[in-house]
């Protein structure tokens, strides 16, 4: 599309996402909520919707509920009803879903998204509401028949809502990218897009620029990545600019996101929200969220990504890349947590996790939880090399790998073992430097004429003819002395 014509707009965007809770049972009884569970095991007389049967509600799942409005600054309500959602599908066995409409157990707040272009801004948030997955459908190629599975109805949810603040897909991925970190963080959901545990619909519409007036919202539902939220929304926002362009009305539709084509398609017009007969369930009791019960939750929370990322930055004087790093996934934060408790040399903690354990994990598709070196034996290996026994390329490439094969030696011994301590005779150092002056005496004659950058040569030469075992400053100082 030609820019000129892209300008124009200003897209609006706001997200729906539902992230499946990571409790042992379903929301309102005690069918198993495991996921890959063969077709229609876990479900009961209740999970059915069976004529007599009453729902009761899971205490976790609102606390999981809480925590994440607690994560996004929301104000939690105390007092709380659910309602039912009328609607039918073939996976909905009741024929209504368990809600909440008028009461969401967390209002307002938001996210602080770090989009790759543009500046950190807050998405808001609508609210959070916890409700109840439907089943899932399956159409079998070439059948005519629609199969379903049971399993996943009454799996716990919560919808996260945001405000129409989005304005780019950049803007929508890096918000989903926040909030998949935050449910991890929570140990609340797995965020997994692919298995379905974490969810997104995407309403978009467009407005000229400076408009005031919001344009009509299409929906864009089925897309199983972050990616592919971001593809739905840039290709979604060309369609209907093109459309504005060409004279075509707008209307408000729910639309597919088809992975392959890269492009949406209808499926039925818009339902409004009267169309679901929302009414406050007869079966469930009111919930109050007592201070007490409210105090306990905010005490059990977790350090979340921004106060780590803070915290590496003012208290540790991290650069911010490596604070973005520390805190991409829970895991990496809590080892490097851990390590931290084990050595006050913090930069050096995080270039060790940045560096070689990285390399190691990318390497062997691993993840930090099974990497096979505690932070206690890491820490010996930081304390080797703050010591000057042996140089951060000898600890990294040679003495990193032993201690990987668990040889049940300390990085001392190991070092000792494989002749890699470093050798701080001044006189064995100087005979090394003459030999590797001596040998480029063009080069020499060059550095005393101004060329410094040669001295970085003359190191290295020096650095591979002792296997990296000479106190790398000492060496540097005698070099510096013979080449004037």
């Amino acid at each position: 599309m030609d820019k000129s014509i892209r300008d124009k707009y200003t897209a609006v965007i706001g997200l729906e996402v539902h992230a499946q809770l990571l409790t042992t049972t379903k929301i309102y009884n005690s069918d198993s909520a495991e996921y890959g569970s063969q077709p229609n095991t876990n479900v009961s007389v209740i999970t059915l919707g069976h004529p007599g049967t009453l729902p009761k509600l899971n205490k976790k799942v609102v606390e999981y509920a809480i925590k994440m409005g607690l994560a996004c600054q929301c104000e939690i309500s105390r007092e709380q009803i659910f309602d039912r959602k009328n609607y039918f599908y073939p996976d909905l066995p009741k024929g209504y879903q368990l809600t909440q409409d008028r009461t969401p157990i967390c209002k307002n707040g938001f996210v602080r998204v770090f989009p790759r272009t543009g500046e950190p801004r807050d998405i808001h948030l609508n609210r959070i509401h916890i409700e109840e997955d439907a089943g899932k459908s399956i159409h079998l190629t070439e059948e005519t028949d629609t199969l379903v599975d049971f399993n996943r109805a009454g799996v716990p949810l919560i919808e996260i809502v945001t405000e129409p603040d989005i304005r780019t897909s950049d803007e929508a991925h890096s918000f989903l990218t926040e909030v998949r970190r935050l449910v991890r963080y929570l140990d609340i959901c797995d965020g997994n897009m692919e298995e379905g545990s974490l969810r997104c619909d995407a309403n978009i519409s467009i407005m000229p620029k400076g408009s005031k007036t919001l344009g009509k919202k299409v929906e864009v539902k089925n897309m199983n990545s972050i990616r592919n939220v971001q593809r739905a929304i840039d290709h979604e926002i060309e369609r209907q600019i093109l459309a504005v362009e060409g004279g075509e009305e707008i209307f408000s539709e729910t639309r597919t996101f088809d992975a392959n084509t890269g492009t949406t398609s209808g499926m039925r017009t818009k339902e409004e929200l009267n169309d679901y007969r929302y009414f406050p369930d007869p079966d469930l009791s009111p919930l109050h969220v007592t201070e007490e019960w409210l105090k306990a939750i905010e005490e059990s929370m977790p350090s979340l990504p921004h106060e780590l990322f803070n915290k590496y930055v003012k208290e540790f004087n991290l650069p911010e890349y490596d604070a973005q790093v520390l805190t991409d996934t829970k895991e990496i934060a809590l080892y490097f947590e851990d390590l931290c408790t084990r050595t006050a040399n913090f930069k050096a903690a995080s270039n060790w996790i940045m560096g070689p354990v990285k390399s190691y994990l990318n390497e062997h598709n691993l993840q930090i939880d099974n990497l096979p070196l505690s932070t206690e034996r890491l820490a010996e290996l930081i304390r080797l090399v703050d010591d000057n026994k042996v140089s951060f390329s000898v600890a990294s490439q040679n003495l990193f790998p032993e201690m990987l094969k668990q040889n049940g030696m300390t990085a001392l011994e190991t070092a000792e073992a494989f002749n890699l301590l470093q050798d701080d005779d001044s006189d064995a150092i100087s005979v090394l430097v003459d030999e590797v002056v001596a040998e480029f005496p063009d080069k020499a004659a060059a550095y005393k004429k101004g060329h410094k950058g040669l001295l970085g040569m003359f190191m290295g030469e020096l650095m591979k003819r002792s296997k990296g075992k000479i106190d790398p400053k000492m060496a540097n100082e005698l070099l510096r002395s013979k080449l004037r």
